[in-house]
């Protein structure tokens, strides 16, 4: 192998070569999170007769200039593109890859970029598409903790500190409750001028939206249990090119390195081999068309098709208790702990199923339809899925949260969407579903005013009742046992 370090319009760029005489066909992977980072990432490509190129985005770490996030990708891209399809060891073939962050920087160049900079295949894992859909969940809720985190970490900065959320909540464990959130800056102790102005952004939706339009083969990759599962699913789905392929496991966002609590032993997948495997296919064009995939069904140990979906079926919820409940923004519920207060006012109303007669394989999206009311002009509706195996333990399957604005007192009607699930309940399981009025810290607070919860400096308490009589839980119900596939058959044909 041959490796050398370069500037590519001033970016810092590192590169390596494979063992021979090429031309090769490229991988571009550009990142915020340090190039260097990516050394054994690249040398699995090198080995495998792909020139590798690594590049730190502008403004982070050995790349000058101001950082911005999202705002110059698409231009950087195009040169560095242009600039590898110039070198004597390129054959012009190139694949943009990379996950989270660095996905945005490869879709982009196959989305908005000029066609001579477009790559001729997008592997695009974990896609954090833009500015807004980080921000926000689809209904326009604000991803508090996660979003925090980020900044925190890496926002306005040339370097990272992973740990610099963790570090300021251990100090002040009461830290996102602070009012008004945009503040969090002066908190955290370090300017961060970008804060404020990502919860401005409205412009979510736009690189979905131009998928349709799209050239290059794709490649996601997800996992059910990260932040981005539906922008994963929705960019498959949208994508126009001559092939899109889906791979969702049972992961979180460091997707094979973070499995979760569903995952066994046929869900870890060697995705390095899979992805040069893929990246041949694309480049020869021997990739059939059309939308395929797998996806892993949790707690299973299988695979299956892509478009595998089930039926949806109504499930009827007994009342436990809390269909008249106060959703108070000084006790909200909260994200991350599952215990149910025993004592006190109801802050949720908590319903459950019956034990399911036989194991339910459930792949699909999940929604609950209520009627309720809100005495206050603005709340948020948040719907959590738990599931209560036989063995007494307790796991959170889905989560949703919606806004609505009606007149104070007035019952309405409206569905909230969980998200998508692909596991397998074992026989005997219940299913706790609660709603509330909160889901804190991943979300931020309502503050019941009708006040923008990022700016708000008063938060009030909500009444609301829930019609028990009126809730219906969705799922999505195989109505069979699933035939399994081979998740490198279905990426590979």
């Amino acid at each position: 192998m041959t490796a050398f370090s370069t500037a590519v319009g001033e970016l810092a760029t590192d590169v390596l070569l494979p063992a021979g005489d090429g031309p090769f066909p490229a991988v571009l992977l550009r990142t915020p999170y340090d190039r260097t980072r990516h050394e054994a990432e690249a040398r699995g490509w090198a080995r495998r007769g792909f020139a590798a190129v690594v590049q730190d985005v502008r403004g982070r770490f050995a790349s000058p200039g101001e950082w911005h996030p999202y705002a110059h990708e698409t231009a950087d891209g195009t040169a560095a593109v242009r600039w590898i399809r110039r070198q004597p060891w390129s054959d012009g073939r190139l694949v943009a890859a990379g996950a989270s962050y660095a996905a945005h920087c490869a879709l982009v160049l196959a989305l908005d970029a000029p066609g001579d900079a477009r790559p001729d295949a997008v592997i695009a894992a974990v896609p954090a598409l833009g500015l807004a859909e980080t921000a926000r969940e689809a209904s326009g809720v604000e991803r508090l903790l996660s979003r925090a985190g980020w900044w925190a970490a890496h926002g306005d900065r040339r370097d990272s500190d992973e740990s610099a959320l963790n570090k300021a909540l251990a100090e002040d464990p009461g830290l996102l409750a602070h009012l008004p959130l945009t503040a969090l800056p002066e908190r955290l102790g370090r300017a961060l001028p970008s804060w404020a102005g990502l919860w401005r952004r409205p412009d979510r939706g736009h690189l979905v939206a131009r998928a349709a339009h799209a050239g290059p083969p794709l490649l996601a990759v997800g996992g059910h249990h990260d932040h981005f599962t539906e922008e994963t699913v929705a960019l498959w789905r949208a994508w126009g090119g001559s092939s899109a392929r889906l791979l969702l496991g049972p992961w979180g966002h460091p997707l094979t390195s973070a499995p979760g609590p569903d995952a066994g032993p046929a869900h870890r997948l060697n995705l390095g081999e899979l992805y040069v495997r893929w990246a041949r296919r694309a480049l020869t064009g021997d990739l059939a068309p059309g939308h395929h995939g797998a996806l892993a069904l949790g707690g299973a140990g299988l695979w299956l098709p892509a478009n595998v979906e089930g039926e949806p079926r109504a499930h009827r919820t007994r009342l436990l208790h809390g269909s008249a409940f106060t959703a108070d923004p000084a006790r909200p519920v909260r994200s991350d702990d599952l215990t149910v207060p025993a004592d006190g006012p109801p802050d949720r109303c908590l319903l459950v199923t019956p034990p399911s007669p036989r194991p339910l394989d459930l792949v699909g999206p999940v929604s609950v339809r209520l009627r309720a009311t809100a005495h206050t002009p603005s709340a948020d509706w948040a719907a959590r899925l738990v599931a209560l195996p036989t063995d007494g333990t307790a796991e959170r399957l889905a989560v949703g949260i919606v806004r609505r604005a009606e007149p104070a007192g007035r019952e309405a009607a409206f569905t909230v969407g969980l998200g998508r699930l692909a596991r397998r309940l074992r026989a005997g399981t219940r299913l706790r579903l609660e709603i509330a009025g909160h889901h804190f810290p991943a979300h931020a607070r309502n503050p019941h005013t009708g006040d923008d919860p990022m700016t708000a400096a008063q938060l009030l308490a909500s009444r609301r009742e829930v019609d028990p009589e009126s809730v219906v839980l969705n799922l999505p119900v195989l109505p069979s046992r699933p035939a399994p596939t081979d998740p490198a058959e279905e990426i590979l044909r």
